[in-house]
């Protein structure tokens, strides 16, 4: 048997094995410092962008209108922009973006990551409450939002604005990227879908442990639900919708069809009446959802995210209705559990859009799973008041450009 000792001085593991698991504020500023993840302008420090176990992308200085969204396959995205771009715009002083139109932007990071780090991309909370879907895309890639192990290249996303039409300006933050430490020798460091040794996901017996030392899942009136039945699927805790009266009243808001433009910089800044119809609880606890329209709902449960474990929003099961149930997916460590577990719990909001045909919700239905993953270390910082996170005390909430 051999004993692997480690010593950690200022968030660094001393060790001759680096520890597998999404990396924590302190090692992704390392990779900042090290030249693995470089900003747009060699003047302008990134390190302000990095969150417990995430770093904000930032859009560059031009957008391209294109005439449909693509892959580059085997090839790079410059090359494959040379017959799909229709016109340009000019960021550095904002410009709008037509909702329904599909725009690219090159972002102001470039990556060259180690051969055992790979990178996963989600939308920002704001942008997937406001229906913006976007997308990171990568040379030489099939595939999506996956950045491969070792990339060496430039990040590009793509935006396409769909319920309202919105302004956006160079410098920012839309998306957000988590980088993932991947054992040697486990799916040859090359696949995120892997075993659960190489993906970091904590299942099975693991995950109920965690879920009742940490106390995951909490209801509205701050109890801990004591329950196994969120934990069976194996794989990840189960998470309902919150139909029933909330203290103000609505249960969720549906996007309305013709509206006016939304400034991302403005903060606080919009009633919500004139972008969003409010819902309020059906008389029967049910809610039928119309195809293709927008809808933002919050969970009945209270959830935590321990400091040593991030976690993603993910579909409960594809075959349990024609609904997309989230848009922006990752949870950083200290969502709902605060610096020392001392946080009851915090609700998750829901992105929701029904496809082709109407869909029936009722009140504690089952829409989405929670998936945890190990840290490669405890995060030293949390998402939290101390960052000034804006979501940190949510229960139903919209984008933050809308007043409370």
């Amino acid at each position: 048997m051999t004993l692997l000792l480690t010593a950690r001085f200022g968030g660094v593991h001393l060790n001759n094995v680096s520890p597998a698991g999404v990396l924590p504020a302190h090692e992704i500023e390392r990779l900042i410092a090290e030249g693995r993840i470089i900003g747009g302008r060699p003047d302008a420090s990134i390190t302000h962008n990095v969150q417990p176990a995430s770093l904000d992308l930032t859009l560059g200085p031009v957008a391209y209108r294109l005439q449909a969204s693509f892959l580059p396959q085997s090839d790079t995205v410059n090359n494959r922009l040379t017959d799909l771009v229709m016109y340009e715009l000019n960021l550095e002083k904002g410009a709008i973006l037509e909702k329904g139109a599909v725009y690219l932007i090159p972002l102001n990071e470039n990556l060259r990551l180690p051969a055992d780090i790979r990178g996963k991309t989600n939308p920002k909370s704001s942008t997937g409450r406001l229906d913006v879907f976007t997308r990171v895309i990568t040379d030489n890639c099939a595939r999506f939002e996956e950045i491969a192990p070792g990339y060496f290249g430039g990040l590009y996303l793509e935006v396409v604005p769909r319920s309202f039409t919105i302004k956006v300006k160079m410098g920012q933050r839309l998306n957000q990227l988590r980088l993932v430490r991947t054992p040697e020798g486990e799916n040859g460091g090359k696949s995120p879908d892997g075993p659960s040794g190489a993906s970091r996901q904590i299942t099975g017996a693991e995950l109920l442990r965690l879920y009742e030392s940490q106390r995951l899942l909490f209801n509205n009136d701050g109890q801990f639900i004591d329950t196994d039945f969120h934990v069976r699927s194996g794989d990840g805790l189960l998470m309902s919708v919150d139909l029933a009266r909330s203290e103000s009243g609505a249960i969720g808001y549906m996007a309305k069809k013709n509206s006016h433009v939304i400034d991302l910089e403005k903060i606080s800044h919009y009633d919500a009446d004139d972008f969003w119809e409010t819902l309020h609880p059906p008389r029967n606890g049910r809610l039928i959802l119309e195809p293709e329209e927008f809808y933002i709902f919050a969970s009945k449960e209270r959830i935590r995210i321990p400091l040593d474990c991030a976690a993603e929003m993910v579909e409960f099961d594809a075959g349990s209705g024609e609904l997309r149930t989230h848009y922006a997916g990752f949870f950083d460590p200290g969502f709902g559990y605060g610096g020392k577990g001392e946080v009851a719990g915090t609700k998750a909001v829901l992105e929701v859009r029904p496809h082709d045909v109407p869909f029936i919700i009722e009140d504690g239905q089952i829409l989405f799973k929670m998936k945890y993953e190990r840290m490669s270390s405890p995060s030293a910082i949390w998402y939290g008041t101390e960052l000034g996170s804006n979501y940190h005390d949510q229960t139903l909430r919209l984008a933050k450009q809308f007043r409370k």
